[in-house]
């Protein structure tokens, strides 16, 4: 199924199909200000470095499996097309088996914005579509203040959002941020997260 050697295509944005149903609004505008502060060139050569990862599905679609929110904050700062990787050719399954691979592989996360599994046809049909989870926001900035490190896990910063999903209340985050992150940063390195990819907590014993 997976391409021996990647395949480019340039897609437009407003094509692309998602394979999750949120993102951290907080995360896109993030990114959409890193946008603004480059320059024509430097936007250029961010777009040539940057492709978006895709499944060829249902319909000869293109399914987003990673950047999303790149994806979404690009789509807002009225970028038209994007270029995509073909990782996987998928076109000649049908809908339900497509998704059942998808499920399988770790290709999507069907997933609400309380955390809740949905079935695959309420995935949005667009990036703009994609519904803000507040929690995923704050894993981010959890992840870049050296809360974890980055893993290879698929969909490692929504397992982190679950668990704080569980444990901070979504009016901390929406009133006080920056307490929300501390709070989230005391948890991270907790012996209640050392089951999540990427923990990096303290030591159990000294090194010698």
């Amino acid at each position: 199924m997976a391409n021996r050697e990647p395949l480019l295509k340039t897609i437009p944005i407003a094509e692309l199909r998602p394979t999750q149903m949120t993102v951290g609004y907080r995360e896109v505008a993030e990114k959409r200000r890193r946008w603004r502060d480059y320059d024509g060139e430097k936007k250029k050569a961010f777009l040539g470095a940057h492709m978006i990862p895709t499944l060829l599905g249902p319909k000869k679609r293109h399914y987003i499996i990673d950047h999303h929110h790149l994806s979404r904050a690009l789509h807002e700062e009225g970028v038209e097309s994007v270029l995509v990787t073909v990782v996987a050719d998928l076109h000649y399954l049908d809908k339900d088996a497509f998704w059942t691979v998808c499920d399988h592989k770790s290709w999507t996360h069907p997933y609400d914005a309380e955390g809740v599994r949905q079935h695959f046809k309420d995935i949005p049909k667009s990036v703009d579509a994609l519904v803000d989870d507040p929690y995923r926001s704050l894993a981010g900035e959890l992840r870049r203040a050296g809360g974890f490190a980055k893993d290879t896990t698929p969909f490692s910063e929504f397992l982190w959002a679950d668990f704080l999903r569980r444990n901070i209340k979504e009016k901390r985050i929406e009133g006080d941020f920056s307490s929300a992150l501390e709070r989230a940063m005391a948890l991270a390195k907790s012996k209640d997260a050392d089951y999540l990819p990427g923990w990096c907590g303290p030591l159990t014993r000294p090194i010698r």
